[in-house]
């Protein structure tokens, strides 16, 4: 399954260098103070959300269950970017949620090439596991605690060609990967933990629940055993792959 977009403001001009790959990977988890069909009936109505909960990023509808992001601008090595990717939230199959990138529509290859694929998958279990804390914040409210409570887990993987400007492979490729794996980590640790944070609070608040602690919200890098031809920047040919 590959999922592509080419969607940003670099020079689109072929200056014969080969594109240069970057990738990362993350997992979290999130819990929701509700059953998991309360839980699945809010992540399905995702236009009542996800646009509210994406901002700062501007998120523009695309179709019925898509979304153009302007993630915000970017920059090292003295290149600049600013992001901007086509996402689908798929309706779940089998209790997976994905969520991936599609081509933006009417715009050509920029020389940026994404690929980006989530996968969140909701497991129920007992009430009984709250912390003290969170039984305290129900007592406080006077709602009775919830019998059973519901924690996405997600996995998330994203990979980037870059077709960068001439005067950046006169740089040590060794020095123009690493700091790229580096931006687009960090790019994913400011987008993704607030993304987590504001739909937990919307939906608690949405439900007149007390929201979870901070313990309630797990984020975390998974680091790559090797890296495979995805990310070897010398390869001429874009063929981004996350399955």
């Amino acid at each position: 399954m590959t999922h592509n977009s080419q969607p940003l403001p670099v020079d689109p001009q072929d200056n014969g260098f080969p594109p240069v790959h970057f990738q990362t990977h993350f997992q979290g988890r999130m819990e929701m103070f509700a059953p998991g069909q309360e839980v699945d009936d809010y992540l399905q109505a995702h236009q009542g959300w996800f646009r509210r909960c994406a901002q700062p990023m501007q998120a523009d509808p695309l179709g019925d269950h898509g979304y153009v992001l302007t993630i915000g601008k970017f920059g090292a090595l003295g290149f600049d970017v600013e992001p901007k990717i086509a996402v689908v939230l798929e309706p779940p199959q089998d209790g997976n949620y994905l969520m991936h990138t599609v081509p933006l529509p009417d715009t050509p290859n920029l020389g940026y090439e994404v690929d980006f694929l989530s996968n969140m998958t909701l497991h129920q279990v007992n009430g009984d596991c709250l912390t003290e804390k969170s039984l305290k914040q129900f007592a406080q409210a006077e709602i009775p605690w919830p019998e059973t409570i519901t924690q996405v887990e997600w996995d998330l993987k994203m990979a980037v060609a870059v077709q960068f400007p001439g005067y950046i492979y006169k740089l040590p490729m060794k020095l123009i990967q690493s700091t790229g794996d580096r931006l687009l980590t960090e790019i994913i640790r400011q987008v993704s933990p607030r993304l987590t944070y504001k739909v937990q609070q919307d939906f608690h608040q949405e439900k007149g629940l007390p929201l979870p602690p901070k313990s309630g919200r797990y984020f975390q890098r998974v680091k790559p055993a090797g890296r495979n031809n995805l990310s070897q920047g010398r390869k001429r040919k874009s063929n981004l792959n996350l399955s």
